[in-house]
C-alpha cells in the first residue's frame, strides 16, 4: 500500500472505504435527507456548537469551492474584506475577492512569515468601514498555523470585525474557537482532517450571520449559502449531491468522535509528526519552523543539499511513500510531509528508514 504523506487526500481507513459501497439514493428521498442531516449535525459536533446558533451547510465541491462559498455568500455587497495572506491560500482568498469584484484591502506578507500583528493594527485602525477580516488558519504553503487568537483579539477591539476563516487544512484536528474568534463562517473539506474522500466541502456559518444576507441579491448560483441553508434547514437539497461522498463523510464522522474528537486527532498527529521531526533532524534534514510555529497537520523541510525534490519524491514512491513539492518559488528549497490518514507510526519510523537510505547513498 502506498502511503500518502501529502496535505490531502488521505489514506482511508477500511471503514470509511466500505461506506463508498452503501447503496444508490435519489437526492430527493427521505433517505438522502436523513444522511444530509447526520453529517451537518456530526459537523457541529467536532467542536460542540449549538445548533440553534451554528450551522453546517454541506455541499459538493472542493475545499476552494468552500472559501469560495464563504466570501461570496457572507461579505454584503456593501461590505468591505481585510484579506490577510501569507502563503498561497490567503492569496486565493484576494484572488476570489477580485474575480467577484467584492470590495477589499490587502496586508501582504511574505510566504511563511508570521503575521505582522503591528501592520494589522494599523490597517484595521485605517479601515474603519471593514465588514470582516479573511485569514487562512494553516497556511498548508509552509505548514505555518497562523496566530487566529491574536488576531481575533484586534478585530475584537477595532469594531469587533468578524473573521471569515480558511479552516480547509485545520478543521477537526486544530484549537478552532468559533465563539471566542467571533468567527462568522469558517470553510473546510471532507478529505483532510476529517480522512473522508475529496468531493465533499462544508462552512460552518453562523446563523445570524447568515440571517444578514438573506436579502442580499445572490453573486453565485451555486455556491450561494444562503441557498444551501434555507434548503438544508427545510429537508432539502438545491442540486445533486454526491451520494457516495456523503456516505464516506458521513462515517468519516463517526469514526472521528469514536476515536476521541478534534483532541484525539490532534495528538495522534503530533505523535507522528515527531517522529519525522526528531528523525530527519538526525539526518541533519531541518524544519522549516520551530514545532511551535507549525501545524500538527503538515510540516516543511529543506530539501538535502546536492538532492533535487524530484529525485527525492520518485525513490520515495519506489518505497510505498507519496510526499509533496514546495510551491512556487519554495519548490526547489523544500518539500512537505503530513502526517493524516490511516497511517501508523510504524509507518513513519519506516518513511524515517527510507530517508536515511537515500540520503547516505
Amino acid at each position: 500500500m502506498t502511503i500518502l504523506l501529502n496535505p490531502g487526500p488521505v489514506v482511508l481507513s477500511e471503514r470509511v472505504r466500505q461506506a463508498l459501497l452503501k447503496p444508490d439514493l435519489c437526492h430527493r428521498e427521505q433517505e438522502f435527507i436523513d444522511l444530509q442531516n447526520k453529517i451537518r449535525n456530526n459537523l457541529l459536533e467536532v467542536y460542540q456548537l449549538p445548533a440553534e446558533k451554528w450551522t453546517g451547510i454541506v455541499f459538493t465541491g472542493s475545499g476552494t469551492s468552500a472559501m469560495e462559498a464563504m466570501m461570496t455568500s457572507l461579505i454584503p455587497a456593501h461590505g468591505k474584506v481585510l484579506i490577510i495572506e501569507n502563503g498561497v491560500y490567503g492569496e486565493r482568498l484576494t484572488k476570489i475577492a477580485k474575480i467577484y469584484d467584492i470590495d477589499h484591502v490587502v496586508l501582504h506578507h511574505e510566504w511563511g512569515e508570521e503575521i505582522d500583528l503591528q501592520k494589522l493594527e494599523g490597517e484595521l485602525q485605517y479601515h474603519e468601514e471593514l465588514s470582516h477580516v479573511a485569514v487562512v488558519h494553516h497556511e498548508t504553503t509552509t505548514g505555518r498555523l497562523n496566530n487566529i487568537d491574536a488576531i481575533a483579539k484586534l478585530c475584537k477591539k477595532h469594531n469587533n470585525v468578524p473573521i471569515l476563516l480558511d479552516g480547509v487544512s485545520s478543521f477537526a484536528a486544530e484549537e478552532i474557537k468559533f465563539e471566542d474568534w467571533n468567527i462568522a463562517a469558517c470553510a473546510a473539506t471532507a478529505n483532510k482532517c476529517c480522512h473522508a474522500v475529496p468531493g465533499t466541502s462544508f462552512v460552518i456559518t453562523n446563523r445570524e450571520a447568515m440571517q444578514q444576507m438573506s436579502a442580499t441579491p445572490a453573486r453565485t448560483l451555486y455556491l450561494d449559502l444562503v441557498t444551501y441553508s434555507k434548503n438544508q434547514d427545510n429537508n432539502g437539497t438545491p442540486f445533486t449531491q454526491s451520494i457516495q461522498t456523503f456516505y464516506a463523510l458521513a462515517e468519516a464522522l463517526d469514526e472521528l468522535k469514536d476515536n476521541g474528537g478534534w483532541q484525539a486527532r490532534q495528538k495522534q498527529y503530533w505523535n507522528r509528526m515527531n517522529i519525522v521531526r526528531d528523525g530527519l533532524e538526525k539526518l541533519n534534514i531541518k524544519p522549516l519552523f520551530n514545532k511551535e510555529n507549525c501545524s500538527c497537520v503538515l510540516n516543511a523541510f529543506h530539501l538535502p543539499e546536492g538532492l533535487s525534490y524530484e529525485t527525492l519524491h520518485d525513490k520515495l514512491k519506489a518505497a510505498g511513500f507519496v510526499i509533496y513539492a514546495g510551491q512556487g518559488g519554495l519548490a526547489n528549497s523544500l518539500f512537505r510531509i503530513s502526517c493524516m490518514g490511516e497511517i501508523s507510526e510504524s509507518d513513519m519510523e519506516r518513511f524515517i528508514d527510507e530517508m536515511g537510505k537515500i540520503v547516505n547513498t
